[in-house]
């Protein structure tokens, strides 16, 4: 008997997750559709919009953008298991990150390399390479050469352990980061700082750190007073940028191969330097200077050229306006996926402390395996979620949903275990049957105390969400990712105030909902 109701919620469970992959999961097979994803840097983000600006100009085949997915693991398994077509690479990174393999210093073997053993392990295809390379280097402030000249790495690891570093959170765990220059030069930084990219260069520039980790195509170069080292003993591998695209993909559209060869050679560092400036510090929009550098090549006509642009002196309160109705359809996609994520939580967490509440033997340990949960790092969660689920909503409902649990099952399971024992005995002593006790007695009780542990699970579901911008799910969490990359605190509080907001408004909701059911003994 007490198992029916666990068993009629994980069929319910189940039933509701089928029908949110039905909904969400991308339609890998539909006809004419391409889905487009980046990393979630601007340069890489620029180049899959020219990807896709190019598809949608010379094909009939409609692009979905993925862009600003979390990192290169994020973005390889969502190419891999078919929840992106197309992303952009860099040949230095799949030779060393992907593939695990030594770097090389020559640019064909590591083009050759990646591509046969992309093709033999997973039949992903590398396209010809854009023309330029886009490689890591370190770079210190000219400030630092006052007392030490500094020219090369090996210059610098002479004095690194006097020196703070602030480095990106992939160079830090990269094989062809951090961990291969301690090995090669024996870099021994006093403090390492992982740091967002834009943040690197403004903790550099005003003292805060006095070595970080640069892209040489990195428009910021032209502003910031930087030298960068030369890696005089060739660590670094070639990063010859190009496009990797699925075998099934080509098949399913051979059309793809012939109009993306377009951009062979189309780009050198210089200019890339000069699109990743705009971008970075002239606060224009990934999708204005794609559309320019197209232009530019006489690939896509001007009558569509945009003219947007963001400014990075324009006030909140102007910027929230003139974007109210992008800023709303996030809103829209934040609700939805920390109300799912909500919803799913409570059909699986009171139930089951209703369930462990009458198997006090084990439901210590069973609450503590999902604590357990609380644990793991967001975006490591979300990570996880791709090879299963894709990427976009529905793997970002599931995280939210496990995150939710926690704090619902506990105050659950407490809150019937502890409600008022004279009252339930003396229920019992009137004959009453468990079931009416549980209904009549101890649920009324207890309910304050569930309904804090909602209240609890949503504030969280919201404030997690705005990661799942990292795994394409969208929400608030785009603009406030877009806000770090160009460095505009206007952008990143148009998503973080009403993420803030919302949070707050859902707890309200939620106590209002508390007060409703609140049995009228307890209010008094």
């Amino acid at each position: 008997m007490t198992l029916r109701p666990s068993l009629g919620i994980g069929l319910t469970t189940f039933l509701i997750g089928f029908i949110l992959m039905a909904w969400t999961a991308p339609a890998l097979s539909e006809e004419g559709r391409v889905i487009v994803g980046s990393k979630n840097f601007m340069e890489n983000k620029l180049l899959a919009e020219i990807f896709a600006q190019l598809i949608e100009a010379r094909t009939d085949l409609h692009v979905e953008r993925r862009l600003g997915l979390a990192g290169t693991q994020v973005c390889f398994e969502a190419l891999r298991t078919g929840a992106i077509d197309l992303y952009p690479e860099y040949t230095g990174t799949g030779l060393v990150s992907i593939l695990q393999l030594p770097p090389t210093g020559d640019s064909r073997t590591a083009l050759n390399t990646v591509r046969s053993e992309f093709l033999k392990r997973w039949d992903l295809w590398w396209l010809n390479p854009l023309g330029f390379e886009n490689s890591y280097a370190l770079a210190v402030p000219r400030a630092q050469l006052t007392d030490s000249p500094l020219r090369t790495i090996s210059d610098l690891a002479a004095i690194s352990s006097s020196l703070r570093a602030g480095l990106g959170y992939e160079f830090i765990n990269r094989p062809d980061g951090l961990p291969g220059l301690e090995q090669q030069y024996g870099l021994t930084f006093h403090n390492i700082q992982a740091m967002q990219q834009s943040l690197k260069y403004q903790a550099a520039a005003t003292g805060e750190i006095d070595v970080l980790d640069v892209y040489t195509t990195d428009g910021r170069l032209a502003v910031y007073d930087f030298i960068v080292l030369e890696d005089d003993l060739h660590f670094f591998p070639p990063y010859e940028a190009s496009g990797v695209i699925r075998g099934s993909t080509l098949k399913e559209h051979p059309e793809l191969g012939a109009v993306l060869s377009l951009l062979t050679n189309a780009f050198d560092a210089t200019t890339m330097r000069q699109l990743n400036y705009r971008l970075q510090e002239g606060g224009e929009s990934v999708e204005v200077v794609a559309r320019d550098a197209l232009t530019a090549l006489q690939l896509v006509s001007t009558e569509t050229a945009a003219t947007e642009h963001i400014s990075h002196h324009e006030g909140l309160g102007s910027y929230l306006w003139s974007n109210r109705s992008a800023l709303m359809n996030r809103t829209f996609e934040h609700v939805t996926l920390a109300g799912l994520a909500l919803i799913l939580g409570i059909l699986l967490a009171i139930p089951l402390g209703l369930l462990l509440e009458r198997h006090q033997s084990v439901a210590e340990l069973i609450i503590r395996g999902i604590g357990l949960t609380q644990t793991i790092p967001s975006i490591a969660l979300l990570a996880f979620m791709i090879p299963v689920f894709g990427i976009g909503m529905l793997p970002a409902v599931m995280a939210l949903w496990i995150y939710s649990l926690f704090p619902i099952v506990r105050n659950t399971f407490s809150g019937l275990r502890d409600a008022a024992p004279q009252a339930v005995e003396s229920s019992r002593a009137l004959g009453m049957t468990e079931w009416q006790i549980l209904y009549w007695v101890r649920l009324p009780l207890a309910a304050p105390m569930i309904m804090a542990g909602v209240r609890t699970a949503g504030v969280i579901t919201v404030g997690t969400a705005t990661l799942a911008a990292l795994i394409g799910a969208g929400g608030l969490g785009v603009p406030i990712v877009a806000g770090l990359q160009m460095a505009n605190t206007t952008v990143i509080l148009s998503g973080a105030l009403p993420a803030a907001a919302l949070a707050l408004i859902i707890d309200g909701a939620l106590g209002k909902i508390e007060h409703w059911i609140r049995p009228r003994g307890l209010k008094l």
